[in-house]
């Protein structure tokens, strides 16, 4: 017998997908973004709905009642440390709003995909409401922070997982071992492929400029040293030529800044201009000035701050390193570079690594096309807590 789930905010299908590949059959998806669900609709199926969630539950309800497992990822970018982190953004309450979804239509499994920014103290509200809800109504709750590597996703990716099993035991999160693929194995074979289309920087510019100085492994940024770093200084065709002089008191600037930091929070202070004096060895008041007048330096009352204070932009990848967490920004070369192209990554690339397959289309703007990406669930994620929950309790 089929084993039937249901599914709230589903976005593009990354979480559905998994569980259909895992044997599970969706009777029911939903969610508000337009784009999400037609591109759901022209890859998965057509049940899935387009609808505020939040302001039809008893709709939803009447279309889930005999799902056996509710799976849900509702927005995060409340909770979010990449996004705005706001515990007033009305999307947190989205989280709630599952529990008393799966309340009304009692399935027997309930899973619930979010950011581990939700565990923060300032977020753990949310977390401890939503188990007391399903607690008090005979679910056991269990969760933990599961990383796309367990699942063999070469991706930094890490959510939280919370699953809850009606009048029974909970349910131990424990996964196989999957073997960790490379970035290379994931994209290997692109060339060939006519979904796979990306615009290389232009020769001539900025941002070409400063790729070919960025080598696989390392980052354009001011405020770090090491091998991984490139500092603005090191490419004087694009930000301007610095004496040797000037190139001390910078990187002078970048250590100071974190050794003498004055707040107990934050990654560095604007420094005196003694204490970069004193570390650089020598008056710097005159080359300081010349600094701030070719744009390196900039003055915070009577201290001196690096103009540029990014740590890390032009991110090259590495072909057997991992990919940062797939997000919108995945296809803008100036946050990440493909490890031999002076390029970003394009929609399909972007896609892979997440683990959707190639015949998984997304026929939207690029724009777009990268927010569903990297708001889904990678599906081979899903395909393991799909196969736990079968294994454990059908």
């Amino acid at each position: 017998m089929t084993t039937k789930f249901a599914s709230l905010f589903s976005g593009c299908g990354g979480l559905d997908l998994g569980f259909i590949q895992a044997g599970f059959k969706c009777i029911a998806a939903f969610d508000i973004d337009k784009n999400a669900v037609e591109t759901y609709k022209k890859n998965i199926a057509n049940h899935v709905h387009q609808l505020d969630i939040g302001k039809d539950i008893d709709e939803v309800v009447s279309k889930v009642k005999g799902a056996d497992v509710l799976v849900a990822g509702p927005p995060c970018q409340g909770f979010s440390t990449a996004g705005k982190n706001d515990p007033k953004d009305l999307r947190n309450s989205l989280l709630l709003k599952t529990a008393e979804i799966a309340i009304k239509s009692q399935p027997r499994v309930v899973l619930i995909e979010n950011v581990k920014g939700l565990l923060s103290p300032q977020f753990r509200g949310y977390l401890n409401t939503l188990i007391k809800q399903l607690s008090d109504n005979g679910y056991s709750v269990t969760f933990r922070v599961v990383k796309a590597t367990e699942f063999g996703i070469p991706q930094n990716r890490s959510r939280v997982i919370i699953l809850a099993a009606r009048n029974a035991q909970p349910i131990d999160l424990n996964f196989p071992k999957y073997r960790l693929k490379t970035l290379k194995e994931i994209l290997s074979g692109l060339e060939s492929t006519s979904s796979n289309k990306f615009r290389p920087l232009a020769v001539d510019s900025i941002e070409a400029r400063i790729a070919q100085h960025i080598q696989p492994g390392q980052k354009l940024s001011n405020v770090r040293g090491g091998e991984a770093a490139v500092h603005t200084w090191d490419i004087p065709e694009v930000f301007g030529y610095v004496s040797e002089h000037e190139k001390a008191v910078l990187e002078s600037i970048m250590l100071v800044r974190r050794q003498k930091r004055r707040r107990p929070t934050g990654d560095a202070d604007p420094v005196l201009p003694q204490d970069i004096s004193q570390a650089v060895g020598f008056p710097a008041d005159r080359v300081l000035e010349n600094l701030i007048t070719n744009g390196y330096v900039r003055k915070v009352d009577d201290c001196y701050d690096l103009t540029n204070t990014f740590n890390g932009k032009f991110r090259r990848l590495k072909w057997d390193g991992l990919a940062p967490t797939v997000d919108t920004r995945f296809g803008q070369p100036r946050y990440f570079l493909h490890p031999t192209e002076h390029r970003g990554f394009s929609v399909r690339e972007a896609a892979r690594i997440q683990g959707f397959p190639d015949s998984f289309h997304f026929d939207v703007s690029d724009s777009v096309a990268y927010r569903l990406v990297g708001n889904a669930v990678p599906p081979p994620m899903a395909k393991a807590i799909a196969l736990l929950i079968k294994k454990s309790r059908f």
